[in-house]
């Protein structure tokens, strides 16, 4: 007779429930085997894309990889009730008043990098919203994007990658470039005759993709945006100053809040959505969304938008992604710039870091 107090042996499990419990960490793993480019060295990732950034311009720690020299600045977006009919995005209700945290700042990855050393300048704003939404955008003072396609832009950074004999591009390999990419024609047109401004405060800055509004009723429309602004008047950038912007900011700012006007433009049938290097015909209908108050600027390294990632696809209720292929791959850059900076100590030039504190402090 059995003892009944003796050790039961385990069930014997099936060699099919062994290969499904196996499979599970396999797939997690070639999973993430693939995301990181480990199966297809060639892929293009988010990963990738930051390290062209950084082979370009070499690696600043605690600094983003893009627009790296920026000031921060803080305000608020007042809402004209007009975009409401279009978007349900609490932003946009007549009367509503939502805080903003935004950065100015210049295209590249060097924060040291002079204010005339190229003609763009960008504004990305986080939209806070009262029911506990965000809405997050990044715009740049130019009416087209180069390429259309994530692939087309790593290109674009290889071939603008320095010659380590030179420390400038190839030419040649510029011209390749172009020549194989007909659809930057457009963006070169309006490069040849664009002139670093002097002040961001004059400025206007379009969304350059597109997105979907939702409105009340259900009804979607194609849209781009842009701020255009109240403030048309500059003196000449001071030429034996490489840091003028931010100067010019802080002066303007101390007579007054800055503002900019929110045009949202609606697509019509045959518009492209997935075409950032197409701009829309003039004659589209725009609607005046509100008015943009900056009321005050804080350095990078210990201002409010400091520790923000300026993700465009952080986006509010009546407010979504278009089928343009840069949005995911600029969402999946940023996150991967955000974790690298955010990782590191910033050296700055005079600084002792002796505690956590100081280091932490230092992400622009």
């Amino acid at each position: 007779m059995p003892d009944p107090h003796a050790p039961t042996a385990p069930p014997a499990r099936h060699p099919g429930a062994w290969a499904l419990i196996l499979a599970v960490p396999t797939a997690c793993a070639l999973a993430l085997a693939y995301v990181g480019g480990w199966l297809s060295p060639q892929r293009l990732t988010p990963q990738r894309i930051v390290d062209q950034f950084q082979q370009n311009a070499g690696v600043h720690p605690g600094y983003r990889r893009n627009h790296a020299k920026g000031v921060c600045v803080a305000g608020y977006f007042q809402s004209s009730g007009e975009a409401a009919s279009y978007s349900v995005a609490q932003v946009f209700a007549p009367g509503q008043r939502t805080p903003v945290v935004g950065r100015f700042a210049i295209p590249g990855s060097n924060p040291y990098a002079p204010d005339g050393s190229v003609p763009i300048r960008s504004m990305a704003l986080r939209f806070a919203l009262a029911d506990g939404q965000q809405w997050r955008t990044g715009m740049n003072s130019m009416p087209v994007f180069p390429v259309a396609t994530p692939q087309a832009f790593f290109a674009q950074l290889q071939a603008g990658q320095p010659d380590p004999a030179t420390g400038k591009p190839d030419p040649a390999k510029l011209a390749a470039f172009f020549a194989a990419h007909p659809e930057t024609a457009a963006f070169r047109a309006w490069a040849k005759t664009a002139k670093p401004s002097a002040s961001f405060a004059t400025d206007g800055y379009w969304s350059l993709d597109a997105f979907v509004f939702t409105a009340p009723d259900g009804a979607q429309h194609a849209v781009r945006w842009r701020m255009a602004p109240e403030s048309v008047d500059g003196a000449a950038a001071p030429a034996n100053d490489p840091d003028y912007l931010a100067a010019d900011l802080r002066q303007r700012l101390a007579h007054g809040p800055l503002h900019w006007k929110l045009l949202v433009t609606l697509a019509r049938p045959g518009d492209p959505t997935n075409d950032a290097t197409k701009a829309w015909p003039a004659d589209r209908p725009t609607v005046d969304a509100g008015t943009l108050v900056v009321e005050s600027e804080q350095p990078q390294d210990s201002g409010p938008c400091r520790d923000i990632n300026y993700d465009p696809t952080v986006l509010p209720n009546g407010i979504e992604v278009s089928d343009d292929p840069l949005l995911p791959a600029r969402s999946a850059a940023y996150a991967d710039s955000y974790l690298r900076r955010t990782s590191e100590e910033a050296h700055l030039p005079g600084t002792a870091r002796v505690d956590t504190k100081p280091q932490a402090e230092a992400r622009p």
